[in-house]
């Protein structure tokens, strides 16, 4: 083949490779990743091929030397591996099945003029204590204990005091009455009335059963209040995390970035030299410019989670902070699952709290079965009476009565089916929520082992797509290749960095999920994120 003629395909080629750049920032990557899987291997032997032909006193068409073509391939073959589609490390999204309202927080702050420092235990103590999903459950608990108490005093004795003064006038002959000599109208006269008053339930199981499951819905509360502690450390967390990684992205594009202009002066100065072609230079621009946009767009991005982070924690909007933290990789010894699942079982205090609920609705079975049972009760009262206070007698009453219902057995029914109902459909829960409990513990440990080996893995990548990156740049401004090389290179570096960043923010997001998943994120997250 002619030298001509491999230009012009090569040129045909790095024209399509020109195209891809006019697809969005975030397509860039993964449009070259297709792209290099097909034509990587096609295009590297044709520069091969050029660079043989270019080379300081080489004849077209004669071989290239055995130590290039050496380097050349194993440069090929590291970039080709690179190029690959690998495992998926993207983020995922941690914190989508939590509640909406603990990404939301009650800020009690003013910005202040100053850009504070973050750290990540900052950061959780301040969403534990102005995190929207926390206000809300210890809204919930005070709630339900209210509710204790009202079904408590439905038991207790009751007492209430009441003074009156009265002044009236009768007359009799408006109620048919008449007397020979006697007048109709008596009065005016006055009474005053100085009286307290005592109820009690004496035997009321419906009432007692009542009672109970007030009781074990406000443990319920408790629990769940205290659960939800675990869920802002996982939120927080997350949220932090994310930024860290934002961080590590900044700083690696804006090293690609210059890398990239490193490239595209060689392009330039080769082009003004006569050695290498217009194309390498738009193709060295081209480059350059998706690395501004790329930055464009990262930068934008952590801005975006920085304040996810603040409405998380009930920072102002306007607040500048910066992270203080930085969470590296940290190996973690994975418990054995089994013994994760029954520590989970001890210590999970929303299973604790689903517990509690399924106790309450079995007192609300008893209770709907209990109101066909008599119940008795106690009334009296005692107080002073008389037209005045120096003119007055004590006088009192009491009662006892026992009430039975005769005829509501289609509500009794009725009662005890909903009830059943309830407490089948809580039993069922509990029992999923147990098989969830045992499935998140599994997952995390799962998502750590995987993560950690991503870690090196990408670790390794990264290290990879250095060196053939620097290989690229080392034979283009040698004039033995040109810039597509480069930008090939220049994009499994990009990749590369990017994954391992997320492989990194994956490891830690993991390690806090099984702290989650253990019970144990709000009081032992550090030993986690910080590797035992």
């Amino acid at each position: 083949m002619h030298l001509y003629e491999k230009e012009k395909m090569l040129g045909i080629a790095s024209e399509s490779v020109r195209g891809f750049a006019d697809v969005s920032m975030r397509d860039m990557v993964q449009t070259k990743r297709r792209a290099f899987s097909n034509a990587i291997a096609v295009m590297m032997v044709l520069s091969a091929g050029l660079a043989g032909a270019q080379a300081p006193g080489a004849q077209p068409g004669a071989p290239a030397s055995s130590g290039a073509s050496n380097d050349l391939g194993a440069a090929v073959q590291a970039q080709q591996q690179l190029a690959q589609p690998g495992p998926s490390v993207t983020p995922a999204a941690t914190a989508g099945s939590v509640d909406p309202s603990f990404r939301g927080s009650i800020v009690r702050d003013k910005a202040t003029g100053e850009v504070i420092p973050l750290s990540l235990d900052d950061a959780i103590q301040r969403g534990l204590k102005n995190n929207l999903g926390l206000v809300l459950q210890s809204s919930n608990q005070q709630s339900a204990g209210g509710q204790r108490l009202q079904e408590l005093q439905k038991l207790l004795p009751t007492a209430t005091g009441s003074a009156s003064y009265e002044v009236e006038q009768v007359n009799l002959a408006a109620y048919g009455l008449k007397f020979p000599g006697l007048n109709p109208i008596i009065g005016p006269f006055q009474v005053m009335d100085f009286r307290a008053y005592l109820t009690q339930s004496l035997f009321n199981l419906q009432s007692f059963q009542n009672y109970m499951a007030a009781k074990h819905n406000f443990e319920a509360a408790k629990l769940t209040a205290q659960d939800a502690r675990d869920l802002v450390v996982l939120t927080v967390g997350n949220a932090y995390l994310m930024c860290i990684a934002d961080q590590a992205r900044i700083a690696a594009v804006k090293a690609e970035m210059e890398t990239s202009g490193v490239s595209l002066q060689q392009a330039k100065d080769a082009h003004e030299a006569g050695t290498s072609p217009k194309l390498d230079v738009l193709r060295a621009q081209v480059d350059y410019q998706n690395e501004q946009q790329q930055l464009i767009s990262t930068t934008n991005q952590l801005a975006k989670d920085k304040l996810a982070l603040a409405r998380t924690i009930g920072l102002p909007l306007d607040q500048k902070f910066d992270l203080s933290d930085a969470e590296p990789f940290a190996a973690l010894d994975t418990p054995d699952p089994e013994a994760a699942f029954q520590q989970a079982l001890k210590q999970r205090k929303d299973l604790a709290a689903a517990a509690e609920t399924l106790k309450a609705n079995e007192a609300q079975k008893k209770a709907a079965f209990d109101q066909q049972l008599p119940s008795a009760s106690f009334s009296g009262d005692y107080g002073d009476l008389g037209e005045t206070v120096g003119h007055s007698h004590a006088t009192f009453s009491a009662t006892g009565s026992v009430t039975a219902p005769i005829l509501q057995i289609a509500k009794t029914h009725g009662d005890e089916a909903v009830a059943q109902a309830q407490y089948d459909q809580t039993q069922a829960k509990l029992s999923d929520q147990v098989q969830q409990v045992n499935a998140d513990v599994r997952d995390a440990i799962l998502d750590i082992q995987t993560a950690a080996k991503l870690v090196e893995a990408t670790k390794s990548n990264v290290d990879l797509a250095h060196e053939a990156l620097s290989e690229a740049q080392q034979r283009f401004k040698a004039g033995v290749a040109d810039s597509l090389p480069v930008s090939q290179a220049l994009a499994a570096d990009e990749q590369a960095n990017d994954q391992y960043i997320s492989a990194l923010y994956q490891h830690n997001v993991a390690k806090l999920s099984l702290a989650r998943a253990l019970g144990v994120a709000s009081s032992n997250y550090k030993d986690y994120l910080g590797g035992k």
